[in-house]
């Protein structure tokens, strides 16, 4: 079939391609970054991902399946989250237009249109958008990705590798269940096949405290961190200090509610296969060893 995934030279949309080639699928991408294509050969045509319904309709003229994973983890610029949601509007539209017949789209764990939190009540939009599109559709909401090219689990193990102190938030109690970018790539490709609609949480079978998350990392890279209970803000405050010496954004003002408030758990059963501890161990040599930018990841 002729399927698209947004963001097929990023992250999670890596992943779903490589399985898609895999299985001798025709693979066009939405992207902001054409020039990433020689990872695949040339097998994976670029298109831009500028949400002009009529232009991007015409893309995915002949697609079966819309994989999206388009979301912008932080306001920068004209690049917010209230925007994203406008986005995502305009792809769905123009799949619809498209005769695209299927939507695999990719959340996060605990949407909530009436969290005062952006990122949640913009993701319950987007689902709300899918769901509405009259599109067969299927939904995975995952909590936290871990994986070789990962952002929060390799920079929290770079930070203890570096520093002797790690400022925690409060007392570290709230719960974090992360799961595999490559599990995710593959309940997706499950998702797709399903016959009928499908809302699916993504999560790993660990679940951690926060402080317990931080443990095991040191432990892994052998370091042990001398860790400081800290009001809330003033570990934002620390992290953003931080931020300027990497020239990135390490954490947010709504990441930090969101972890605090345990949305990033699930109370469903583990989809995903991968333990974070197991992977940790085996890849417990380059975890950490090099900072991951997000910045210079989108931007």
């Amino acid at each position: 079939m002729k399927i698209a995934v947004t963001g097929a030279f990023s992250y999670s949309g890596k992943y779903i391609t490589r399985r898609l080639l895999a299985q001798g699928h025709e693979v066009i991408t939405l992207t902001n970054h054409p020039e990433r294509g020689g990872i695949f050969d040339g097998q994976v045509k670029a298109y831009p991902l500028n949400f002009d319904e009529q232009a991007t309709a015409k893309a995915l003229t002949g697609v079966d399946t819309l994989y999206n994973t388009y979301w912008v983890r932080f306001d920068r610029g004209a690049n917010t989250q209230p925007k994203a949601v406008e986005n995502t509007r305009a792809l769905i539209a123009a799949a619809k237009s498209a005769g695209v017949r299927k939507v695999v789209h990719i959340s996060i764990a605990n949407p909530d249109i009436d969290s005062h939190l952006p990122y949640y009540w913009g993701k319950a939009k987007n689902e709300k958008a899918v769901i509405e599109s009259g599109m067969a559709y299927a939904i995975l909401r995952p909590t936290v990705l871990f994986g070789k090219e990962d952002v929060l689990i390799n920079n929290i193990a770079y930070l203890i590798r570096r520093l002797p102190i790690f400022l925690q938030m409060g007392d570290g109690q709230y719960k974090i269940q992360p799961i595999y970018v490559e599990d995710l790539a593959d309940l997706a490709l499950q998702a797709a096949a399903q016959t009928e609609n499908v809302i699916w949480d993504a999560v790993g079978p660990d679940v951690f405290t926060f402080n317990e998350l931080i443990q095991t990392i040191g432990a892994t890279v052998g370091k042990k961190p001398y860790i400081v209970r800290a009001h809330p803000r003033v570990a934002l405050i620390a992290a953003q200090c931080l931020s300027v010496f990497v020239r990135d954004v390490l954490l947010t003002p709504e990441e930090v509610d969101g972890l605090m408030a345990d949305l990033l758990v699930s109370s469903q059963p583990a989809k995903g296969k991968t333990s974070l501890r197991k992977w940790l161990e085996e890849n417990k040599a380059t975890v950490g060893a090099q900072y991951a930018s997000e910045l210079q990841k989108h931007y």
